[in-house]
């Protein structure tokens, strides 16, 4: 690197830090003229945290480092002295400036903890929806038309419980697709059903409930949740109706996760007899309902059946979202509260965010306002219904006699294999062994049991995300690893 001027002749390798170290000055040069300053700042910064100029480095003087880099005397100054009031640089007087000994800080490096199946050729783990659907087009024209509407006001910090245009519109449409009882004053705008379970576990504590029963098997994300809250889970096991309330009596407990319209894992739906038991505990022991609505509105031989809530709206608290019909990603749910657990459940929410964005909520607001939300739930219908379809027709085919359990409904669904193909612990070590990603029925246990070699292996097996083509695919592949 040379310049013009008395010290042309001047390299960076003669001087006491090396040319590769030089290099990344030269922003610097280029820099406007406003914010040079920050950016020969940012560069000698940037040099010491990385390495490339080594505590102990002897730095030009600014009268030659402002010659060789083309800039005032005064820049390089005034860098200098900011950079050793911050303790990245150390100067004494006659004796030049040099590298300090204080950072440690090694090279930022973003990594992504998203969870991933990598190296699959076929990825049948039940939970996530079909990206591709998710609606680009009418979101980008929503959001367009949220920017060029919203008040200013509406940017402050907004009310814990959500925007009131979007709680409004989540209690239309709510009460008309889910036949809930939708108060909008008793609506939370939460990031995901996951917020609403540890929002619900701060409410309950508070009220002295330190426990909470959920369904074995069940979600493996309840445990982890409600523990964040200081709530410990009992397992209840479930029989052909439900959760056992029988069991429920006898864990003692007052409270209890549960997901009536379609049971995840094992796909099943509550029956009226159960639901009206379920109820009916509840208030013998002053209790509440949590339930996780998590894909109500995805049924494929008949109308979804409607929310436990609807029947006791005091005594269920009522959890969804956007996850499974547009996108995890945006971290879009609602919470109906019963109006005992309303003040603890808001003063949470405050506390733990002052409230969601308020950019996303009035453009979901809109997006639902306008038919956009109910356009891209018929869409997800028609779609998942076909690869449900295209995975039990598969099966047929790749693993004759294969059963197909749970109710026509939801993004997964049970597929037990015929007895022919051996224990779990020999065919799920072949269909890894064949790029096949499947978990069984049994990873959803609270309670891991013995093996057992007679039993047949139950598979949870999501298809929502897979075209009908790959999951045919897959399933021939599993049908040949299966078979040995």
């Amino acid at each position: 690197m040379t310049s013009s001027g008395t010290n042309s002749e001047r390299r960076p390798s003669d001087d006491p830090v090396g040319s590769a170290a030089w290099e990344l000055l030269l922003p610097a040069v280029s820099a406007p003229a406003r914010t040079r300053g920050r950016t020969l700042q940012a560069a000698l910064r940037e040099a010491v945290r990385s390495g490339r100029l080594v505590p102990g480095t002897r730095l030009p003087s600014s009268r030659d480092l402002a010659a060789d880099l083309g800039v005032s005397r005064g820049l390089v100054t005034e860098a200098y002295e900011q950079l050793t009031a911050e303790g990245y640089l150390r100067s004494g007087r006659g004796a030049g400036t040099w590298v300090g000994g204080a950072v440690r800080a090694a090279r930022p490096r973003a990594r992504d903890l998203a969870p991933r199946t990598p190296g699959t050729r076929a990825d049948f783990v039940a939970g996530t929806p079909d990206l591709s659907l998710f609606p680009r087009a009418a979101w980008a024209t929503a959001h367009r038309g949220v920017l060029a509407e919203l008040p200013h006001e509406d940017l402050g910090y907004p009310d814990p419980r959500g925007l009131p245009r979007l709680r409004a519109a989540l209690a239309e449409l709510l009460t008309r697709r889910r036949g809930v009882v939708a108060d909008p004053e008793r609506i939370v705008v939460v990031s995901g059903v996951a917020q609403a379970t540890t929002l619900l576990g701060f409410a309950l504590h508070a009220r002295g409930l330190p426990t909470v029963g959920v369904e074995n098997p069940g979600s493996p994300q309840h445990d982890a949740l409600y523990a964040a809250a200081g709530v410990t889970t009992v397992p209840v096991p479930l029989d052909e109706d439900g959760i056992s309330v029988r069991r429920l009596r006898d864990a003692g407990v007052r409270a209890v996760v549960a997901t009536p319209s379609h049971q995840f894992p094992t796909g099943i739906a509550y029956s009226a007899r159960r639901r009206a038991e379920l109820l009916d505990w509840a208030r013998s022991v002053d209790g509440f309902v949590l339930e996780d609505d998590y894909d109500g509105d995805f049924r494929y031989d008949r109308a979804p059946v409607g929310a436990l809530q609807g029947l006791d709206p005091d005594r269920v608290a009522y959890a969804g979202s956007a996850s499974k019909s547009l996108a995890p990603g945006l971290r879009l749910g609602w919470l109906l509260v019963p109006q005992t657990l309303a003040d603890e459940v808001i003063e949470r929410k405050r506390t733990m965010d002052l409230g969601h964005p308020t950019i996303d909520q009035a453009l979901f607001a809109r997006f639902v306002e306008r038919g956009d939300y109910d356009r891209q739930l018929r869409r997800c219908q028609r779609a998942y219904r076909e690869r449900r379809d295209a995975l039990v027709s598969a099966l047929d085919e790749h693993l004759p006699g294969t059963e197909v359990s749970g109710i026509a409904a939801g993004l997964h669904a049970i597929a037990e294999l015929p007895r022919r193909y051996g224990p779990q612990e020999k065919v799920l070590p072949r269909l890894a062994a064949a790029g096949v990603t499947v978990r069984p029925l049994s990873d959803y246990a609270h309670a891991r049991a013995e093996p057992d070699e007679k039993r047949a292996v139950r598979l949870v097996l999501g298809y929502a995300h897979l075209s009908p083509t790959r999951i045919r695919e897959g399933v021939r592949l599993m049908g040949e690893a299966a078979r040995g």
